[in-house]
């Protein structure tokens, strides 16, 4: 098993969760793959949007819907710093995990997050768990509160 995968399931079991971590034969690396794989609208799909924080230089996670975009001015505004595009390497310095297996926990750092308002209209969401072919699903309230996440309008 890998040690992004481990990572993640360790760090639902410490946050109280007992969700089952999924392995899928096709890819979920975009959420639409995710989708499609899992049975499930594209919105409840929780993407992993990663963007350097300018003024800090450390990653700023967007936890959006499958179907939405985040909005640079909005996302700008939310995170209260300029944001660029985070390169591979300080996605995995900070996360620890490849881009198209970012998850919303187990990170090596601790990380600022946002969360998307429209995750909150499911029941269930599904997230990535470490790799391009796992998932979990999780319940928005405890993915929000497991994150520490706040909750902002940042989409388009």
């Amino acid at each position: 098993m890998s040690k992004s995968l481990n990572r993640v399931k360790s760090a639902l079991e410490a946050a109280g969760i007992a969700a089952e971590v999924k392995e899928m034969e096709a890819s979920t690396r975009t959420a639409e793959d995710a989708a499609r794989a899992v049975g499930c609208e594209v919105d409840q799909i929780a993407k992993s949007i990663i963007f350097r924080g300018e003024d800090s230089g450390h990653v700023v996670l967007f936890l959006t819907a499958g179907g939405n975009r985040v909005d640079a001015a909005k996302a700008t505004a939310v995170a209260g710093q300029p944001l660029g595009k985070a390169d591979a390497a300080l996605i995995r310095a900070e996360t620890g995990f490849a881009i198209g297996g970012v998850a919303p926990v187990g990170h090596l750092s601790e990380i600022t997050a946002f969360f998307d308002p429209r995750l909150g209209e499911f029941a269930e969401v599904w997230a990535a768990a470490g790799t391009p072919n796992h998932v979990f699903a999780i319940a928005p309230a405890d993915l929000l509160r497991i994150t520490g996440a706040t909750e902002a309008d940042f989409t388009a």
